[in-house]
Formats: C-alpha cells, structure tokens, sequence
C-alpha cells in the first residue's frame, strides 16, 4: 500500500464511490463534502433538528469505515414503514451523537471512532449555509433541491453560484489537507451542487492554488438534468477553472466506455447524455470504467479501475 497523500473534494455518490476504491491503496485519505443539501431525508433533518445535512458524510464514512459488518449494516439501514419510513439510521444516529456531543464537527469525530474509519471525513465547514444559483438573466434561486427543481422546469443557464452567507468560515483542518496533498481530487459528483460548493468556502480557492499537489478532476460518466445538460466534458472543466483558475486543474479523468444501449436509452428520457471525452488535450486520461448498479438501473464509476487510474498519476 502506498502512502500517497490524497484528498478528494465533492460530495454525492459519486464521492463514495471513489473512496471505496482508493482505501485499498493508501492509508492517507481524506474526504472533504459539501453541506448545502436541502432535500429528501437529510433536508427534513436539516430543517428539524437544525444540525448540518448528514448525509453525503454518512456515505463517505461508510465507504471508509473498517467496522464489523453489523455496525456498517445499521449506520446504512434505511426505514421501510411508519413514521421513520424512508430515513436512514445512520443519519439519526449522527443526529444521536450531535445531541450527546454538542456540536456536529464533534459527532463527525465520534462517527469515525465508531466506525473505525481509515483516513478522515471532514464537512468543508460547519456554518449553515444554503446554496444560491444566479443566472444569465440576473434571476436568483436560492437553495440546492429549489435550484435543480428550477432547472429542469424553465432549462435556465446559471452563471454563477454562491453561498449564503458568503464565504462561510472553513472547517478545521481542511486547509492543511489541502496544503500536504499530493493529489486532490474534485469530482464526480454533481458539477454545481457537489463539487462548486466546496470551492466557495473562505479559503478552499487559495489552499488549491497555492497547492503542491496535483489537482484531478474527474468526469461525470452522464449529463445531469437540471444541472448540467448538453454539457461537454471540457465545459465542465472550464467552469470550475472559473473558481479555482484557468489551467489549474492538471489532470482530467474521464470514461470513454459505452453502457448497453438500453441503459443509454433510460437516460436519454430524462434528460441526461454521456460526457464523452471529446477533446484533444494532454491533461486527459480515458479510460473505460462504467459499473452498472443492478438495483437502480444507473451507471456509477467502477471504484477500482478509477482508483487504479487515479494512483497511476505521477
């Protein structure tokens, strides 16, 4: 196992996925997630108990945790009936720990004892904040559910994303995981309500320009409804050189794999197109590294061949 410092910012699925397969290659990993989610269970929450969303940190911790099998299969455990039906156990439990411990950074902390987490899960910060989308005809939204609900409904193009309030204080440590990486990984996950909320935190945009580390960003396998739809691979790049500078990403990582066409077709209705990697550019890796999810039906990345990928860089 190498020791390869590495640290991967954003936030969805798509984050977890990716640090499932990078644990088996080194021990000094870090998550850093987003904490604008407004919606589904984790919004209900977030509205309740006035606690930071639980959720993309939950899924990071588990994809890190080496705990028995029983405690991984309780923090994922998700209600079926009753009133709890539909929330996850490990969110309430995370809530549980808020409520013993004071603070959420501290039930966080206590999470990863719990589980035994190799690496670290870190919110980029703890301030309550709400995502806001401006776009080209001056309109506002304000926050992340409201934001792609919007999208999709009037297919507006956002110019820009900010957070309220802005520039929200950063977490501890962020900055300094930022600073000794040698890789930093932005992406996959959702272009501006995973990956660009982490980059408006006070801070973030200066510890990666100012980095020693290389910055990867990798694709999306798929557009995104409401977000992202019609956009080329290099169109998501070029956006987040909008935050971070222009030529700062040094390496893009991108499928170049085709999903069976009845999966392509699923897609298709609701709006989304794959992102292939059309682009004559020397920071590009491509690389075939579709799974397909058989209980969803959806394609995700293929943890280990991205974490292969990933630790081939230099």
């Amino acid at each position: 196992m190498e020791n390869k410092k590495i640290v991967c910012i954003g936030g969805g699925t798509g984050l977890s996925t990716m640090l499932r397969g990078l644990k088996a290659y080194t021990k000094d990993l870090t998550a850093i997630v987003t904490v604008s989610d407004n919606g589904g269970h984790s919004g209900n929450l977030r509205k309740e108990m006035k606690i930071l969303p639980p959720g993309d940190l939950r899924n990071c911790l588990l994809a890190l945790a080496e705990a028995e099998p029983m405690l991984e299969a309780l923090f994922a455990h998700r209600f079926s009936e009753g009133s709890l039906k539909g929330y996850n156990l490990g969110n309430l439990l995370i809530v549980g720990l808020v409520d013993l411990y004071g603070n959420f950074g501290a039930a966080i902390e206590k999470a990863h004892e719990v589980l035994r987490v190799r690496g670290q899960v870190l919110p980029v910060t703890t301030e309550d904040v709400q995502l806001k989308a401006i776009y080209d005809d001056e309109s506002e939204i304000v926050g992340e559910c409201e934001i792609v609900s919007a999208n999709k409904s009037h297919k507006k193009y956002i110019k820009e994303m900010k957070l309220m309030p802005s520039q929200p204080k950063v977490y501890k440590n962020v900055l300094e995981k930022i600073e000794e990486a040698d890789i930093i990984i932005l992406g996959p996950g959702s272009l501006y309500t995973s990956i660009i909320p982490n980059l408006l935190v006070e801070g973030v945009c200066d510890a990666l320009r100012d980095a020693k580390g290389k910055i990867v960003y990798v694709g999306n396998i798929m557009t995104q409804p409401g977000e992202t739809e019609g956009f080329t691979l290099l169109e998501h790049v070029n956006i987040i050189e909008q935050y971070i500078g222009v030529g700062m990403i040094d390496k893009i990582i991108a499928n170049d794999g085709w999903p069976e066409a009845m999966v392509i077709e699923h897609y298709n209705q609701d709006g989304a197109e794959l992102v292939l990697p059309l682009i004559d550019d020397n920071r590009l890796i491509a690389v075939p590294m579709i799974a397909l999810n058989e209980e969803t039906g959806y394609v995700r990345h293929d943890s280990r061949l991205l974490a292969q990928t990933i630790m081939s860089i230099g």
